[in-house]
């Protein structure tokens, strides 16, 4: 079958596998905070010389990108900053005396919002409050989100010596049509002043986030763009599928359906975003994300060491991420947890003292094992199995294999060549929960 027939068999709704179960079949009848807080204690006591990786959502932005997914809190009062930071690290005080030990630190993420709204003087506030109470591994990865436009050189220089050497640039396009529908605006020049600046002063890993699918982006404005980005070299590429989804979030409504592409169209631009970073030696080393060869998360790949998580992915495994901030998902491997969606909710937890979390799954048997063989599909391309994969299973991978997107024998299924763009799509037969209870409505974007 070729790629156009694909793409119309299988661009349908699916999720994007952070987590299995995903998010809107979480049982929170089985979820409170004092489950949590022992599941927790659990994996830190089985876990504990593996480290812990460490997220922390700072959700402040100046302007409202119309495109975004993300939880924001749009505002030019910069007074916020300082209180959001204390209760941070009151709910990290939180943790630290939950776990009874200063926590080993083997990843730390600082995502937005914006993290870059925070002046670089607040920023070493943050990450020094956190470090006083945690040890840090030798081989500690710290990386950090930048908006390009207001990335300055006290932001680089502060958080480079607090242990940083990544960060991820957001461009997703620099079509000043597609930038205007979006209401995302950087240029090419401040996106090379920022890059050429972190690698002055000595950040090892830069990547990209680029978006295909876009309001009124096209062939010839995209590889524009990408021209730009593989001329500024960076180490990582996140290339994602735009996710429409006004029914979450309103602000999408900025423009309609008909200002996107879809069907063939959309595939077109993913395909040639595709064939710009492998011509340029990048390596697709997973679902919407492509390395050079000399990047750790590239080395990661080929020594099956690729993990994913809330974080995306990522080449180092912790059975316990920590989320800290509004709206932020931990995991301890056998249990998720979320915080409040609105600030106001997250602070008057923290106020009184309550872990903030607010919503959570404990994991089941079943769903250990599932998740297991998603993330082998996610991260190594394979997984292997016995008797734990029911019938059923097979039966919804029978199209797949017909389609050779993926092989099957005795014991594993393999992800084909072709099959690396459909992942989406493959770890969907696996997914349990959403079979037994098909959404009434549409809860995911689709797959391509």
């Amino acid at each position: 079958m070729d790629s156009a027939k694909l793409l119309k068999k299988y661009n349908v709704a699916a999720p994007r596998y952070t987590s299995y179960p995903t998010v809107p079949y979480w049982d929170n009848d089985q979820f409170n905070a004092e489950a949590w807080a022992q599941a927790v204690q659990f994996t830190y006591n089985k876990h504990a010389d593996e480290g812990i990786s460490l997220y922390i959502h700072l959700p402040f932005c100046e302007s409202l990108c119309t495109y975004c997914g993300c939880n924001t809190r749009i505002t030019k009062n910069h007074a916020v900053e300082l209180p959001y930071i204390k209760a941070v690290l009151a709910e990290w005080e939180m943790y630290v005396a939950l776990l009874g030990e200063a926590p080993l630190i083997s990843e730390l993420h600082l995502g937005g919002g914006t993290p870059t709204f925070f002046s670089a003087q607040n920023l070493r506030v943050l990450v020094q409050g956190i470090l006083a109470s945690a040890k840090q591994s030798n081989k500690a990865e710290f990386s950090f989100e930048a908006h390009p436009a207001n990335t300055t050189e006290d932001h680089l220089k502060t958080l480079f010596q607090l242990g940083f050497k990544r960060l991820s640039l957001g461009i997703q396009d620099f079509d000043p049509k597609v930038q205007l529908m979006i209401n995302r605006f950087q240029t090419p020049a401040e996106v090379a002043a920022v890059t050429k600046m972190a690698r002055k002063i000595g950040y090892t890993s830069i990547n990209f986030d680029l978006i295909y699918g876009l309001p009124c982006q096209n062939l010839v404005g995209l590889s524009e763009t990408l021209n730009e980005v593989i001329a500024m070299r960076p180490d990582r590429i996140a290339f994602y599928s735009y996710a429409h989804v006004p029914w979450l979030k309103p602000v999408q409504r900025h423009y309609t359906e008909l200002d996107l592409p879809t069907g063939d169209e959309k595939f077109a631009l993913y395909q040639l975003g595709k064939s710009f970073f492998l011509h340029a030696g990048y390596a697709d080393v997973g679902m919407d994300h492509f390395a050079l060869k000399t990047d750790p998360l590239f080395k990661a790949s080929l020594t099956r060491q690729l993990h994913r998580n809330f974080m995306g992915y990522t080449n180092q495994h912790t059975h316990l991420l920590i989320g800290l901030g509004v709206s932020s998902i931990s995991d301890c491997w056998g249990a998720f947890a979320q915080n409040p969606k609105t600030l106001a909710s997250y602070l008057e937890k923290i106020n009184l003292g309550q872990l903030a979390v607010e919503k959570g799954h404990l994991l089941t048997e079943q769903d250990l094992s599932i998740r297991q063989h998603i993330l082998n599909i996610m991260c190594k391309d394979t997984t292997k199995y016995n008797d734990d994969i029911p019938k059923r299973v097979f039966h919804r991978l029978a199209p797949l294999i017909d389609d050779q997107l993926i092989f099957v024998n005795d014991n594993e299924i393999k992800v084909s060549l072709l099959g690396k763009s459909f992942l989406r799509n493959i770890c969907m037969a696996f997914d349990e929960k959403l079979w037994l209870k098909q959404p009434q409505s549409q809860l995911f974007s689709t797959a391509i």
